[in-house]
Parts: C-alpha cells; sequence; structure tokens
C-alpha cells in the first residue's frame, strides 16, 4: 500500500478521538462564524475553511428519521457550534479540507452535551484530498464510520451510501473491521440515522 493511501486512514483513525479547540459553544447563537444558511433548506452548514474553487465538491449529509432530536459537532481543529436536527430534518456539509488535522469529523449523540461527557457518539469521519493518477489530477473523499463511548442508536438501523462494500448496520452497532471507504469528491455521502426499529 502507497504511502499516499495509508496517510488518509490514519487521518480519519486520529479524527475520532481529537481534542480541538473550541470556536464557539453557544448553541442558540444565530450568528455563527464559519457557517452559511443553505439557500435550499435554511439550514446552517460549515464554511470554515473554503472549498477548493477547482473543483466539483459533494457534500456529508445526516438524515434524522429517528423519533428524538439528534445533535451534531463539525469537528477539526476547532469545533462548530453544535446543531439540533430534529426528527425528520437533515444536517449537510459541502465536503471541505482541514490541513491540520487531516480531515474532519462529524460527531454525532442522542445526549445534548455528548461531545463534552463522553456520552456515546457516532464519528462520519471524511478526508478530502487529491493526487496525481496517471497523469491526471483525482479528487477523492475517503470516509470512515465508527462509534466511540458506546453507540448511541443501538437498536436502529444505520446506513450510510454510497458504499461498496455497503456499511449498514441493522441494529445500530458497527461490525469487527475496517468501515473505512472511498468516493470521488463530487459524490453525495448520506448517512441515514434510525431506519426501521429492530
Amino acid at each position: 500500500m502507497y504511502l499516499s493511501s495509508i496517510l488518509p486512514l490514519l487521518s480519519l483513525t486520529t479524527l475520532a478521538f481529537s481534542s480541538p479547540t473550541i470556536q464557539n459553544n453557544n448553541p442558540d447563537s444565530r450568528e455563527i462564524p464559519g457557517t452559511s444558511p443553505s439557500p435550499s433548506n435554511g439550514q446552517w452548514i460549515p464554511t470554515g475553511t473554503p472549498p477548493p474553487t477547482h473543483r466539483n465538491l459533494g457534500h456529508a449529509i445526516v438524515e434524522n428519521n429517528c423519533h428524538f432530536p439528534i445533535y451534531i459537532w463539525s469537528v477539526a481543529s476547532t469545533v462548530l457550534p453544535k446543531r439540533t436536527i430534529s426528527p425528520n430534518d437533515q444536517y449537510s456539509e459541502l465536503f471541505r479540507e482541514n490541513p491540520d488535522t487531516g480531515g474532519i469529523a462529524i460527531k454525532i449523540s442522542t445526549n445534548p452535551n455528548g461531545l463534552y461527557t463522553s456520552a456515546p457518539q457516532m464519528i462520519f469521519a471524511y478526508n478530502l484530498s487529491s493526487s496525481k493518477e496517471r497523469g491526471q489530477r483525482e479528487n477523492k473523499v475517503w470516509y470512515d464510520l465508527s462509534d466511540v463511548f458506546g453507540d448511541p442508536f443501538v437498536g436502529y438501523t444505520v446506513n450510510l451510501a454510497p458504499a461498496e462494500p455497503a456499511i449498514c448496520w441493522k441494529d445500530g452497532v458497527p461490525p469487527a473491521g475496517s468501515q473505512v471507504r472511498v468516493v470521488d469528491s463530487s459524490t453525495n455521502l448520506v448517512l441515514s440515522l434510525c431506519g426501521d426499529k429492530i
């Protein structure tokens, strides 16, 4: 395995346990630095690191199909403010880079203060990277799904698509082995939480 292939994997592993500085921890703030409202659905989208203009980038999307709210923090070298995602709503983030940490970790909890209390968290991590292959520049997103401090969606289906092989946790608990995948950077990755309760 080439070094360029190993580095994104190492970055995704360290994101789950990183302790970046807090940019703004006021959940009621309406003017949030590093974010902007999406014109299509009014949600806040992190823009802390401007996306490269020469790339056609996709999004990391989290769909809340649960009957309870979930709480999301987008973590890089700083933590963007907590976002509360109501049932049947979604969070969307344009793929972005963070050279300090090597990637982005979208940390998800069912506890309003879960990021700071070691409550069970799901980590949807991605690393936007480019490499030169066969004389052409290829833009890829390496991504991973894992849990830390427990399993916040135990008993519910969790699905991240597209993924080959598939990432689908029927009982909300990650299987053994690596969940790292790679897609073209123009792809939208959709994490769907709380399908049918088992």
